[in-house]
């Protein structure tokens, strides 16, 4: 229990200074993120420039950390999407049941036949801007998830005597859904969005990687070990670090995101 409340504790602080440090890179004591320099190329960490450089001269833990704000965006926005129409779509299954359920099931379904990867490339194929469409492309494939939880919660609590003396006292549907169920919703949601944010990075890493994600010269974590790998014999820490970054970020996300989903369930069944 001990060591548990150590990693939690070490995940929480480290995603406040990630956080921190994407919000104000911009007035951050750090290189250049596009600053080449011939005379520095696959430099090794030394006091001046902690990560390295890459194989054009450039600082590489600058890199990472500007490259931090593009997965967070496309986290987060991803994240915030699926969240919005699965719960919007979840709640309505949830609550009115009959034929309302059954379309949005079966839209549901149709979205689940599709594997992920090849709808999100289908979409980021499109012309247009690159982060927009990996953020909705993402969103569309959290939906579905989004919309079980919402729906098997939002029947859960629609059967509890709060939700029927709410009824009684002659409350209509939509405020009954904002006022009474909504906020009962909002925890384990919020708990799920945590692990979705962290598949999120990863998907966003991913795409980067392989070329779909946002386009060079904005770094990413994914373009940055991308860009490298062929010498990662010979210089790995141009790709050990981003990847070490991005592995302690997610590893922080799905920590602390299972223990608020453990506090939850453990507080719904105490009631």
């Amino acid at each position: 229990m001990k060591s548990t409340s150590v990693l939690y504790r070490f995940s929480l602080v480290w995603l406040g200074l990630v956080l921190l440090a994407t919000l104000t890179v911009q007035w951050l004591p750090l290189k250049d993120p596009l600053q080449q320099s011939l005379e520095s190329m696959l430099a090794a960490p030394d006091a001046t420039r902690w990560f390295g450089a890459d194989s054009l001269g450039r600082d590489v833990f600058s890199r990472t950390i500007h490259g931090f704000r593009i997965t967070l965006i496309v986290s987060f926005g991803s994240v915030a999407l699926g969240l919005m129409a699965g719960g919007l779509l979840g709640i309505c299954a949830g609550y009115f049941r009959g034929w309302v359920e059954r379309i949005i099931l079966m839209l549901v379904n149709v979205l689940l036949a599709f594997p992920p990867l090849v709808l999100i490339i289908a979409m980021v194929a499109y012309p247009g801007e690159a982060m927009l469409k990996v953020i909705i492309a993402l969103g569309i494939v959290f939906t579905p998830a989004v919309v079980r939880i919402a729906r098997a919660n939002t029947m859960r609590f629609s059967g509890l005597e709060f939700v029927t003396a709410a009824r009684a006292a002659g409350m209509g549907n939509m405020r009954i859904i904002f006022r009474e169920l909504l906020p009962n919703l909002v925890p384990a949601l919020m708990a799920y969005a945590l692990l979705l944010i962290a598949v999120a990075a990863l998907a966003e890493a991913g795409l980067s990687f392989l070329g779909l994600g946002v386009p060079p010269p904005a770094p990413s974590l994914g373009s940055l070990m991308a860009s490298e790998q062929s010498r990662v014999l010979e210089a790995p820490h141009a790709v050990f670090f981003p990847a070490l970054m991005l592995l302690l970020t997610i590893f922080a996300l799905n920590l602390v995101g299972e223990d608020i989903q453990r506090r939850i369930d453990n507080r719904a069944g105490a009631a």
